[in-house]
């Protein structure tokens, strides 16, 4: 079973900067998108970002210019550094990866545990 480890939540002041990280275990024949999600109390899940193994990336409009997705290939890690948070950030926080975990597999999708992120104002 590929477990997706998250760590660097946690609580922080409006205008203050997080950086959440996630590997996947490095044994993974491959690793494709790699990316974050979000779920406030009350709504529905939703994509932060999201970056493929050559380096694209992509943004929801509320994060654009605040937050940068990252990974480094060799150790299977998304790296997501938040600057200029704000209270309507507070969520928990997904990794997502999709890839499979050796040659003879299909692709699949992983999800982290989860990592709380609490902004104040």
């Amino acid at each position: 079973q590929v477990q997706l480890v998250e760590s660097g939540g946690g609580l922080v002041q409006a205008g203050g900067s997080l950086r959440l990280s996630c590997a996947a275990a490095r044994s993974m024949f491959r690793v494709d998108v790699m990316g974050w999600y979000r779920q406030a109390p009350g709504k529905q899940r939703e994509l932060v970002a999201d970056i493929t193994s050559d380096g694209t990336t992509n943004y929801a409009d509320s994060v654009k210019g605040r937050f940068t997705i990252s990974r480094d290939n060799a150790k299977n890690t998304v790296y997501l550094q938040m600057n200029s948070l704000k209270p309507e950030d507070t969520a928990v926080y997904y990794c997502n990866a999709h890839g499979a975990p050796t040659f003879y597999s299909g692709s699949r999708v992983y999800w982290g545990q989860g990592t709380q992120v609490t902004v104040s104002s």
